[in-house]
């Protein structure tokens, strides 16, 4: 019924997902052991601490067997409908080309439906590999949603803060995760010290806190390898103690497995039963991450890993807790160590510490993950991405994210000291996400699987009155902590909506500051100055015409250079471009002119100029546009302004090794490389040949230097949001020349205050 439209499972996995899903058996299992140390480490800790936190209220006062029976009876019908057939079989077919997250459904939807608030969309960045976008009958229901969001651009901006909601909710599973899970584990030591101090268990906590955000910078690659054995030994113990106690204490536990104990105990217990679903929500806190961190392993390593080992073993862990409380009602606050036997306590205590660590893994990296979408998305300011692994391109890492998540988990369990309150605002975190995830796969399903609305419906009804149900439990508890998840999403949603907001309107004043055509055509050939030799790269933000930023070097400056390309950086609604489809090359006026415009198009998992061989790829794609240009007999007069597709290897234009050798490199080598790399032409016409000279006298790079300034006229709000927030989050962020790797010695800028 919830099966996607056929016509998807050809982009399942994302182009770079494909290579890997067409490797042996052994390679698959390989990565279905990786990601257990990243992917379900969150979720395979959730047992230290959930029936902790479902008892911690009055429900701690009914002590009956009924009671428990009824709280595992949710927890195991929570743990299959969320996580198994709700995430695991049908949200995780909505993966971006093998993406998932807040981030990859929305990107979903703006393809399919011209929703995005990106800037800069062309009709020919449907033509890219991982766009997907097949051409299907369309619905009624579909073609009504989709004009729907069209025509209102309010509510256009409400699903982009709905968007931003969830994600920052999944940035609180960064801070949380951490804290809990570690706090909770080395708690346990308390059962056989009783009396050490609380004071030495939030320490001991905080040191593992900060040695395992040291760690990071290694990379998910080879922290996996290190982390998959722990998680894997926690999941065998916790099912094989779970068995021994099943046979231990109540081998009659199965039962509990029944949805009428789900509804005695809501009867028996009332307000009571309903608000401790905020601790019973615990024991899917990782499922959004396991989404989340998907673009790190290919989804069929995923669900493998969850299927046949993951989902199994917790079930038992939690029967066999369970079958331990119901024989024991007086060790409910104690009840995951209580229930370890005595022979085996301190191995699985050493093991629980490091799979609490470990744990933490994979809401830090679906963090790392989730921020590199909104920076690429115009969502988020500018922060330094690292790549850390060559094999699985999503793999990230983000320094200045990863020791602020670190200061926040540290005072959160420094402030909180105490597990379930930590819990209670995990829960209300854990379950917007999931709602969000709800609604937006809803809109997936019509607009983009072409489903019925009753197969929707029925999704929406299902899941969403489930999440629902959790999260007015979950708003229950703000007084008592559920208040710092609202606080940091409404923080960080504030910083994405005035940054996002801030770019829009440079984008709408540099379009509407565009420098006319027929200015340019009016100062000839030599636009008025002396044309030095050279390769000018104008950055700008701009797809057509040309931008404000030449006016000024017009006005102000005597000589420019012999080539002039107005290169225009930007972001697709894809998680990633192919090198040999990321460059677009026109002309901008006559031939004579020497100008051209070169679009480079980045998805929202690229980092934009991760190499040194930029400036060679443009010269390439500019050579080979002239060839092809002269060849298909185009005239001068009448190429204004027209971009067409050129293909440029992914590969260093020149075969240049490094960066200082290319700047030095002789013209002959370079026309050189330019033959051969020209397999259909011969010899270079003359306008090429100047191209390759402009290139060994160097090459500029012009970046506009703007400032944002807010009107007079404008509100109050835009006034605070620009002047104050805005410009604060420039001036602190990664600037555009270090984005996009600049070298100092050849950049020149241009300032400009530009008022919104």
């Amino acid at each position: 019924m919830f099966h996607p439209n056929p016509s998807l499972d050809s982009i399942e996995y994302g182009l770079q997902n494909q290579k890997l899903n067409k490797a042996s058996c052994t390679a698959v299992l390989s990565l279905a052991y990786q990601s257990l140390g990243v992917v379900y480490g969150d979720l395979s800790t959730s047992p230290l601490y959930v029936y902790k936190t479902t008892f911690s209220g009055k429900l701690s006062l009914h002590e009956d067997d009924e009671e428990i029976y009824g709280v595992l009876s949710f927890i195991f019908w929570t743990f299959t409908l969320i996580a198994l057939l709700k995430y695991v079989f049908i949200v995780m077919s909505a993966d971006d080309n093998g993406e998932g997250g807040t981030f990859a459904l929305y990107s979903l939807l703006c393809r399919h439906a011209k929703i995005s608030m990106l800037p800069n969309q062309q009709e020919t960045d449907e033509k890219l590999s991982a766009y997907g976008v097949a051409k299907t009958a369309e619905t009624w229901q579909s073609f009504e949603l989709k004009s729907f969001f069209e025509k209102h651009k309010k509510f256009r901006k409400g699903l982009l803060i709905f968007v931003l909601l969830g994600t920052c909710m999944t940035i609180g599973d960064g801070v949380f995760t951490p804290a809990i899970s570690v706090l909770s584990a080395v708690s346990g030591v308390r059962i056989k010290v009783a009396g050490l101090h609380e004071n030495y268990v939030v320490a001991i906590s905080c040191v593992l806190l900060v040695g395992l955000f040291s760690i990071q910078h290694h990379g998910t690659h080879r922290v996996a390898f290190l982390f998959a054995p722990i998680v894997t030994a926690w999941l065998l113990s916790i099912a094989g103690i779970g068995i021994y106690n099943i046979i231990q204490w109540n081998p009659q536990i199965f039962h509990a497995l029944s949805p009428i104990y789900m509804m005695k105990l809501l009867k028996r217990t009332r307000r009571e039963g309903w608000l401790s679903l905020g601790g019973v929500v615990l024991s899917i806190t990782g499922v959004e991450t396991m989404f989340a961190d998907l673009g790190h392993f290919s989804t069929l390593s995923v669900k493998i890993a969850f299927t046949f080992l993951v989902y199994p073993c917790l079930v038992l862990a939690y029967l066999g807790e369970a079958a331990f409380l119901s024989r024991h009602h007086e060790d409910i606050q104690r009840s995951f160590y209580k229930a370890i036997p005595e022979a085996v306590f301190w191995p699985v205590f050493i093991v629980a510490t490091f799979a609490a660590v470990v744990g933490s893994q994979a809401a830090i990296s679906a963090t790392f993950s989730i921020i590199s979408q909104c920076c690429a998305l115009n969502c988020f300011p500018h922060v330094k991405i690292v790549h850390t692994s060559r094999k699985i391109y999503g793999q990230v890492y983000i320094p200045e994210v990863n020791w602020m998540l670190l200061s926040l988990c540290l005072a959160v369990t420094i402030g909180l000291r105490d597990t379930n309150m930590i819990g209670h605002a995990y829960g209300l975190a854990v379950t917007t996400v999931m709602f969000v995830t709800t609604c937006l796969m809803t809109m997936v399903m019509i607009i983009v699987w072409k489903q019925q609305i009753i197969t929707a419906a029925l999704f929406l009804v299902l899941f969403g009155s489930f999440e629902l149900f959790y999260l007015s439990a979950a708003l229950f508890k703000v007084p008592e902590g559920g208040w710092i998840p609202l606080l940091l999403s409404l923080t960080f949603m504030s910083i994405m909506f005035v940054w996002n907001y801030g770019k829009l309107k440079k984008h709408e004043f540099d379009l509407e500051n565009k420098v006319s055509m027929n200015r340019i055509l009016s100062l000839g050939p030599s636009l008025g100055m002396v044309r030095v030799p050279g390769i000018g790269l104008v950055y700008t933000n701009l797809i057509t015409g040309i931008p404000a930023i030449f006016g000024h070097f017009v006005t102000n400056l005597p000589a420019f250079h012999q080539v002039l390309v107005f290169v225009c950086v930007k972001s697709v609604q894809v998680p990633y471009v192919r090198a040999e489809e990321r460059i677009l090359v026109g002309r901008v006026g006559p031939r004579e002119y020497h100008m051209f415009r070169c679009i480079v198009r980045y998805g929202y998992k690229d980092v934009p100029h991760e190499n040194y061989n930029f400036e060679n790829r443009v010269v390439s794609a500019l050579v080979e546009y002239v060839e092809t240009e002269g060849k298909d007999g185009d005239t001068d007069s009448d190429i204004v302004d027209v971009d067409v597709d050129v293909s440029v290897s992914p590969g260093p234009a020149f075969g240049v090794p490094d960066y200082e050798a290319k700047m030095v490199q002789s013209f002959k080598e370079i026309e050189e490389s330019f033959v051969g790399c020209l397999e259909t032409h011969s010899a270079l016409n003359d306008e090429s040949i100047q191209i390759l000279k402009a290139r060994e006298s160097g090459i500029a790079y012009i970046l506009g230097h703007s400032y944002a300034k807010a009107k007079k006229s404008s509100s109050i709000f835009a006034k605070f949001a620009i002047d104050v927030v805005y410009s604060f989050l420039s001036r602190n962020c990664r600037g555009t020349d270090v984005v996009l790797n600049v070298p100092h010695t050849s950049l020149l800028e241009v300032g400009m205050i530009y008022y919104v």
